[in-house]
């Protein structure tokens, strides 16, 4: 039998459409598109079937939009009959892992996701941080890099995504020289990131503070199916963690690929990608070779492809 890890996209995976067909073809992805507009209060299928792509775009319309899709998507496959043995996010992305293990209720993440999208903004002013992707170097040769560039500004690692990828986020003058440095000891490549925010570094420590705030309100329940964290690659012990992690993961480095070895080493032999995107197959593809196990990968983001997914899990 395989070991199934669903997992889901984060921001910048967006695109005006995403969803639609999945929408029209089953009724159960419908219906959360309507939740999804009840609990924020505007029409999410216009949203994400019409865009504008610059109100797509903002980061407060963004984050509800993927997590909306995600779902939707989820639950066409559950009610297919599949599921997953354990699951995992990126950044955003964790939030649809909880819904789908019942930790937290859709309508409540949904909400929540917003509002983070909204302080994750708000913590920095436009134009102060920025965010680069690395190219073709190890971790230990970036952290000199940092080290180096931290006397012009703030710069810390934000997403370790596979092997050969890691995205910095800081203050514009430490990512810039960051990646001049890295570039200077070996990196193949240094490309600053067209996004409105440094995510995932200690300057969006005040977005964290306000989001937990909002996760006192929200019921957090038993998780069903295991989860893993983005902050630390490893299992939400109990329902008592959820908080401190969700939290913890705005200002703190994305440990991706430290979790799909996580999910390797555990047995996972065959993973779906929900949502818009491939970026997270790309970065499994990556990690599995260097890890050397043979997995499947799927994306799944259409009717035809969970046709084409009921297919490939049938043979």
């Amino acid at each position: 039998m395989s070991r199934i890890a669903f997992v889901f996209p984060g921001q910048g995976a967006q695109y005006v459409g995403m969803g639609k067909d999945i929408v029209e073809k089953f009724e159960i992805a419908n219906k959360i598109f309507e939740e999804a507009s009840e609990a924020i209060g505007y029409d999410m299928k216009k949203m994400c079937f019409e865009g504008p792509e610059e109100d797509l775009k903002k980061t407060e319309n963004t984050q509800p939009a993927i997590l909306t899709t995600c779902i939707a998507i989820a639950k066409v496959l559950e009610e297919k009959g599949i599921k997953a043995d354990l699951s995992a996010g990126l950044s955003l992305g964790e939030y649809a892992s909880l819904v789908i293990s019942k930790g937290i209720d859709f309508k409540d993440a949904v909400a929540l996701v917003k509002k983070r999208g909204k302080y994750m903004q708000e913590a920095v002013p436009l134009g102060v941080g920025t965010m680069a992707a690395i190219l073709g170097m190890q971790r230990e040769d970036l952290e000199k890099a940092l080290e180096k560039a931290s006397e012009f500004g703030v710069v810390e690692a934000a997403n370790f995504n596979s092997p050969g990828q890691i995205v910095i986020s800081g203050e514009v003058a430490g990512v810039e020289k960051a990646c001049e440095f890295a570039k200077g000891i070996g990196a193949k490549k240094a490309v600053i990131l067209p996004v409105s925010a440094p995510f995932h570094c200690s300057m969006l420590v005040p977005a964290g503070e306000k989001l937990a705030l909002e996760l006192e309100n929200v019921i957090i329940n038993d998780l069903e199916i295991p989860v893993i964290a983005n902050a630390n690659a490893d299992y939400y012990k109990d329902k008592s963690e959820v908080i401190d992690l969700l939290v913890k993961q705005v200002s703190h480095s994305v440990l991706w690929e430290d979790s799909v070895i996580r999910m390797l080493e555990d047995g996972i032999d065959t993973f779906i990608e929900i949502g818009p995107g491939k970026s997270l197959s790309q970065f499994i593809k990556k990690i599995s070779k260097q890890q050397e196990k043979s997995v499947a990968i799927y994306n799944v983001e259409s009717s035809e492809s969970v046709e084409n997914l009921m297919v490939n899990l049938s043979n």
